[in-house]
């Protein structure tokens, strides 16, 4: 089966699932989006509140920022997957549950699968703390393992895994937008091996 209609198959079963509370509450699931082809893949945590109403991964002020990142080392969001480990906005934006995480995670695994990127980027501790985890790597913080790619094996296919902050981290914490800029340089290092 073409790589396009597996990822649209699991898009396809994201939007009507009911496994875990999380879908009581939301308006759209958010599968992610991007070629199926994509050399990297970018997880965030969860969807937001607009990328609940528009069922579309960072799409609001994160979603910019992280845009102008790509775009400061020559990406568009046309060229990257971008996901969640959790589809479903959990109520308050709160982090997601254990549950929540270990429900939906085979979604994403699935995708990781199909896709067979180059890099896992990272983005916030969360993310991190899941995609590490997979890879049977110790978890410390995202301030300790940020901006140091590992290789690793996740889903059966060797990665870098490119751990981050998550672009909103900045809009609340100014003083890491240069480390989120260095990290994104390092990233794009990554890229050309």
């Amino acid at each position: 089966m073409p790589k396009k209609d597996s990822l649209d198959i699991v898009a396809s079963e994201v939007t009507i699932c009911t496994k875990c509370p999380l879908w009581e509450s939301r308006k759209n699931a958010v599968p992610g989006v991007g070629p199926c082809d994509a050399k990297i893949i970018f997880i965030g945590e969860a969807p937001g509140r607009t990328e609940d109403t528009k069922g579309e991964p960072f799409v609001g002020s994160a979603g910019k920022l992280l845009d102008n990142l790509l775009s400061q080392i020559g990406l568009s969001r046309k060229q990257v997957f971008i996901t969640n480990i959790v589809k479903c906005r959990p109520p308050a934006n709160r982090p997601p549950k254990p549950l929540e995480i270990k429900t939906c995670a085979p979604y994403l695994k699935r995708q990781i699968s199909i896709i067979r990127p180059n890099i896992i980027a990272t983005l916030g501790s969360h993310s991190a703390a899941y995609v590490f985890s997979e890879a049977a790597i110790p978890f410390t913080s995202i301030t300790q393992v940020r901006g140091k790619p590992r290789k690793a094996n996740i889903a059966g296919w060797s990665v870098t895994i490119f751990p981050t902050f998550h672009p909103a981290s900045a809009l609340y914490y100014p003083d890491r937008m240069k480390t989120l800029q260095k990290d994104f340089k390092t990233l794009k290092k990554s890229l050309k091996h």
